[in-house]
């Protein structure tokens, strides 16, 4: 691993999954990862976007859980066996990164259309298109049409979800579920144990579908080591 810039901790800002919390992370940028580099830092909480690493560092809130699915172990629950069903139309495919206009249109419209955000093409590339580490791009194709799109990163153990995108007027089909669904699978076609899905923080909304994928694990953040999961999911699959 070439380290750019060693960690600092960013400025405290206004959450943007909690209204009445303040954020702020601790970062590095970091280049030449290899994949037991990777692994580790995934096991250690650690995301990553493109060069950027980060973990939270707020001091009044710790809701920033991250998760990891244990592959061997996972089965898809009822609600996500009809999302399957639903999709078997749908073509997946992984491979190596391959930026092209039809991706970023996606991408712009996911953002326009799902959170009224415009997109930047050269935050598009830096985010996804400059990797620091292995990575795998997976692309969602319904009856020759691209609905959905997502960036991974390889692990010596494990995959971990960087981004998913996918067409809003697709939304009834459940790509982002979907996506998942695929990239649990294609870790476990390739040997993998984990399947790290990104953070997870009870009370925001938009996170609620990643309380379905289970059996996982929750990174303990005072005690530094991960917890099964136990108990029923929190609230019904929505529309992801």
């Amino acid at each position: 691993m070439h380290i750019f810039q060693q960690a600092q901790i960013e400025d405290l800002t206004d959450c943007p999954y909690l209204a009445d919390q303040r954020k702020r992370y601790c970062y590095f940028l970091a280049g030449r990862v290899d994949e037991g580099e990777m692994s580790l830092l995934l096991a250690e909480g650690w995301r990553k976007f493109g060069l950027y690493f980060f973990r939270p560092e707020c001091p009044q809130c710790r809701k920033c859980v991250p998760l990891r699915v244990r592959v061997t172990d996972f089965a898809p629950s009822r609600s996500q066996r009809r999302v399957l069903k639903k999709t078997r139309d749908v073509e997946v495919r992984f491979g190596a990164l391959k930026m092209t206009e039809q991706i970023y249109d996606l991408y712009r419209r996911h953002s326009e259309g799902r959170f009224a955000q415009s997109a930047d093409p050269e935050d598009f590339l830096y985010n996804f298109y400059v990797p620091s580490c292995p990575a795998l791009q997976t692309e969602l194709y319904y009856q020759g049409e691209l609905i959905g799109a997502g960036f991974l990163d390889l692990g010596s153990d494990c995959l971990n979800s960087v981004y998913f995108f996918y067409d809003p007027a697709f939304a009834h089909l459940h790509p982002g579920t979907l996506g998942v669904l695929h990239e649990i699978e294609h870790a476990r076609r390739l040997g993998l144990s984990y399947y790290y899905l990104g953070y997870y923080v009870p009370g925001c909304s938009r996170m609620g579908y990643k309380d379905h994928f289970r059996p996982r694990e929750h990174y303990d953040w005072k005690n530094c080591h991960w917890l099964p999961v136990q108990g029923p999911p929190e609230a019904p699959l929505s529309v992801q």
